[in-house]
């Protein structure tokens, strides 16, 4: 599901907003996330899941094309683990008897 396809899926599910403001809900609730990520925050949304930010080293790396050595600089990468709820969601019927 893309950005719009949601903003669309709320504005038909609430039908007193309009397609505008569904976008203004949507935009603030994913700013506010990145916002906090860039902080350094962890934004828990209970029974979905928790997004967060994890170090990564520095550490010298290789060009698959020339097979030299790089050096590759530390990096924050955004990640996100799923709430029980949401794995139990998923997996419903998927078990094994």
């Amino acid at each position: 599901m893309t950005k719009s396809e949601l903003i669309e899926k709320l504005a038909e599910s609430n039908p007193h907003l309009h397609q505008r403001d569904a976008e203004t809900v949507v935009s603030a609730i994913f700013g506010e996330i990145a916002g906090a990520l860039a902080r350094g925050d962890r934004v828990e949304l209970r029974g979905f899941g928790a997004f967060s930010v994890k170090r990564r080293g520095a550490r010298t790396g290789r060009n698959p094309r020339t097979g030299d050595s790089v050096s590759v600089a530390e990096k924050h990468i955004p990640f996100f683990k799923t709430g029980k709820q949401l794995r139990d969601r998923l997996n419903q019927g998927n078990s094994k008897p």
